[in-house]
Formats: structure tokens, C-alpha cells, sequence
């Protein structure tokens, strides 16, 4: 998942495999992201390898705004304070999150504006040592807001 500015606990710690953001690599729009969750570095990265202009470094996200839209897989423990944040922002973004966060009430200051991409599979995140964590127990879906390349409220990758 993300570093927090090093004040993370241990079960925000996994990262996200290169393949969560090539699967929806034609959805990112072609603008300067921000991935503002540091983690490894490797998400950056990855974004990077896949031909978007990114900006990532590891500070903190609520003392920063970067690039034109967000695209990250936010440390989960956080979210309640990261919507706030976004909401400040009002930026297009791009997060994975639990699909369960749907249910929460702090989530519904967002209805009718998130449009959702649900992954073909599963996503099993990296653990801090490198291992891809073979036993997720929950699915993930990619929530999007004002993000134009997509046409419906819902699409399921194939």
C-alpha cells in the first residue's frame, strides 16, 4: 500500500503489484499524476514504465498537492481523513480501496459522484518483504472521480 510519511502501521504496508495499474492503464487519463503514497517507490514507478508523467515523492500528503490528477492505493487505515483531503482537493483521482468502503457513511458525501471499476480478479498485494500476499481476504475495486474516459457508473475489466 503506502508509506505514510513513515507513520504507518504495519498492515498499510503493502504495496501495489504493477499489473493493478496496467489493468486499467487506458482508463488513467494522459495528464501529470500524482501518486502522493510513497510506500516503496515501485507504484511510481510502474506508472512511469507505463508512459504517464508522475510525480511521486515521499512527503506527506496533506502538506502537498501535485500534478493534475491522483492515481494511488492510499493506506486504508486513513481514508476517512484522505476523502476529507480529496474533497479539499478536488482533483480527478484514481484509488484503491476496499470494496466495503462503499458502505460507510463518511463514503456517502460521495454518492453519485465516484464511478467505480471493479478488477477482473482479486488484487493480492505486496508485503513489505517483497512477497505478494497470497491470501487477500477482501476484494478492492478502483474508485474514480471525474475521471472523463469513463462512460458508465460501473465497469468491469475483462
Amino acid at each position: 500500500m503506502a508509506n505514510f510519511n513513515n507513520q504507518l502501521k504495519n498492515n498499510d504496508d503493502y504495496m501495489t503489484p504493477e499489473h493493478a495499474w496496467a489493468d486499467i492503464k487506458q482508463y488513467i487519463p494522459n495528464e501529470t499524476i500524482w501518486e502522493p503514497f510513497y510506500g516503496d517507490g515501485k507504484s511510481g514507478d510502474y506508472l512511469t514504465a507505463l508512459g504517464f508523467n508522475v510525480e511521486h515523492r515521499n512527503e506527506d500528503f496533506f502538506k502537498n498537492n501535485r500534478g493534475d490528477v491522483i492515481v494511488s492505493n492510499p493506506p486504508f487505515s486513513r481514508i476517512k481523513d484522505i476523502l476529507v483531503r480529496l474533497k479539499e482537493l478536488d482533483k480527478p483521482f484514481i484509488l484503491i480501496m476496499p470494496s466495503s468502503k462503499i458502505n460507510t457513511q463518511y463514503f456517502r458525501a460521495w454518492k453519485n459522484k465516484i464511478k467505480i471499476i471493479i478488477p477482473k480478479k482479486r488484487i493480492h498485494f505486496i508485503c513489505p518483504n517483497g512477497i505478494k500476499k497470497s491470501s487477500c481476504s477482501f476484494d478492492c475495486f478502483y474508485y474514480c472521480y471525474k475521471i472523463q474516459t469513463l462512460k458508465s457508473h460501473i465497469t468491469w475489466l475483462e
